[in-house]
């Protein structure tokens, strides 16, 4: 069925870029001086003009860059083998979604524009830990994240009391949460930093993770990140978090915190207001260190449903705007950064809220949801709202179509999001392991076409 819907809907597509092409003109034209055309952007200078609503020479592009934005490591090795590059370990940075580290070699054939913060870190053989994907490929590990086999599954145990907080079971190709702390005990919101180590979203780190603890962490983290900095470059992304909803879902569980919200709201805002501390503490101590390397901070707070968003707006201006609002405002006065949001699922209606909260760009851009429509959100948000994704729909297209039926739907979507800045490219959330190698390389090359357009 969802097979079929990817066909009808691709068949619609148009093959050309003329639109685009003639959108483009006016911005062309500015860029050439005495016949001359500018010079080309810095992959840094391209994102911060995406992101200031400028138009930029192309079209700058996102892969693996954050957690949302990047190749399971599955579908990562058979990639690199369709390519027909060199046999190199594959690197798992994130335990839990199995993403794999994307290596210089594929960064630089297809142009990628951005690099997380955490490809500082872990760079030597003693950070990793040989282990093995569920397909059988020979993989690594974070050393401090190594799954061990209990029976049937894989599990990850909390590092402070052996708990086991997630687990992946055999025919599994993702770990899943087992653990609500609140769920399973009597909530204590004088305990909330105590039980982060028995959650798995907040205890499983990518690197830097435990490499920066400690007394020294901070300085670490801070030559760690100018490091890279005079290394690349590529616009930095630096990954900070600061869930509001999410946080009281991972702790809480989703049907708890939902009732929390709705039948005790005074309840509600003591939790929101103690992890909003938390987290005003931690942002001090983050920008402190990396304010000056990175150009980019990542929130995350998936707000959305498929058909909609999990709170009405009336909800979010309630608990959770009041909240985003001081923390990107904090952010913007601690460093001159951008902040973009990772928020899946169908958020129209909440958009105004989180552009008045202080919102630079929006991730994943989900536009398989209700009201995602990228041509309505372009038009009715273009030009206050960055789009960082909805450059290729990873429900039906990127696994389910054809090649050529990818490479169409991209230079729509390009069509559509490119004129006048305020996009970067990425597919919608990471490809994950069924996606066929061939239709990552036709996602991409799409991209470069259009760009060379």
């Amino acid at each position: 069925m969802c097979r079929e819907f990817a066909k009808q809907k691709l068949r619609k597509m148009p093959r050309q870029l003329k639109t685009y092409r003639a959108a483009s003109v006016a911005a062309l034209s500015a860029a050439r001086r005495g016949g001359r055309v500018a010079p080309a952007m810095t992959s840094r200078e391209r994102v911060l003009s995406a992101l200031n609503h400028r138009e930029p020479d192309r079209v700058p592009l996102d892969l693996s860059g954050h957690r949302s934005s990047g190749i399971a490591a599955i579908a990562y090795a058979k990639l690199r083998d369709f390519l027909g590059l060199p046999k190199k370990p594959i690197r798992v940075y994130d335990p839990v979604q199995q993403l794999a580290i994307v290596d210089e070699d594929v960064l630089q054939r297809f142009r990628v524009d951005t690099i997380e913060l955490g490809r500082a870190f872990a760079l030597t053989d003693d950070c990793w830990a040989d282990w093995e994907l569920p397909d059988g490929t020979p993989c690594q590990m974070p050393r401090w994240a190594l799954p061990e086999r209990d029976g049937n599954r894989w599990v990850i145990r909390s590092t402070k009391t052996g708990r086991v907080i997630a687990q992946m079971p055999d025919g599994a190709l993702y770990f899943e949460q087992t653990y609500w702390p609140f769920a399973e005990e009597t909530p204590d919101h004088n305990r909330i930093g105590d039980v982060l180590t028995e959650c798995m979203w907040t205890a499983i780190a990518s690197p830097p993770g435990p490499l920066v603890a400690g007394p020294d962490g901070m300085k670490l983290l801070r030559d760690g990140a100018r490091k890279l900095r005079q290394q690349t470059d590529r616009a930095i992304i630096g990954l900070f978090g600061g869930n509001q909803l999410e946080m009281g879902q991972f702790l809480y569980r989703n049907d708890n915190f939902f009732m929390l919200l709705a039948g005790e709201p005074e309840r509600a805002h003591d939790f929101l207001d103690r992890i909003t501390e938390m987290y005003l503490g931690n942002l001090e101590k983050f920008l402190g260190a990396v304010g000056d390397s990175i150009d980019v901070i990542l929130f995350g707070d998936d707000l959305g449903m498929q058909t909609g968003p999990q709170v009405s707006p009336a909800m979010y201006r309630e608990f959770f705007k009041p909240r985003h609002q001081l923390l990107w405002n904090r952010a913007k006065q601690l460093a001159p950064v951008k902040v973009m949001l990772h928020c899946c699922g169908g958020v129209r209606e909440l958009l105004p809220d989180l552009i008045e909260a202080g919102l630079d760009a929006i991730n994943p851009v989900q536009i398989s949801c209700r009201g995602m429509d990228a041509a309505g959100l372009k038009r009715d948000f273009g030009k206050d709202l960055t789009f960082w994704g909805g450059g290729c729909d990873t429900r039906d297209v990127l696994p389910l179509a054809s090649p050529e039926q990818v490479r169409r739907h991209v230079l729509e979507q390009l069509r559509i999001l490119a004129p006048g800045g305020g996009f970067v490219f990425q597919q919608v959330h990471n490809a994950l392991a069924n996606v066929p190698p061939q239709n990552i390389a036709a996602m991409l090359e799409a991209v470069a076409a259009f760009n060379h357009s």
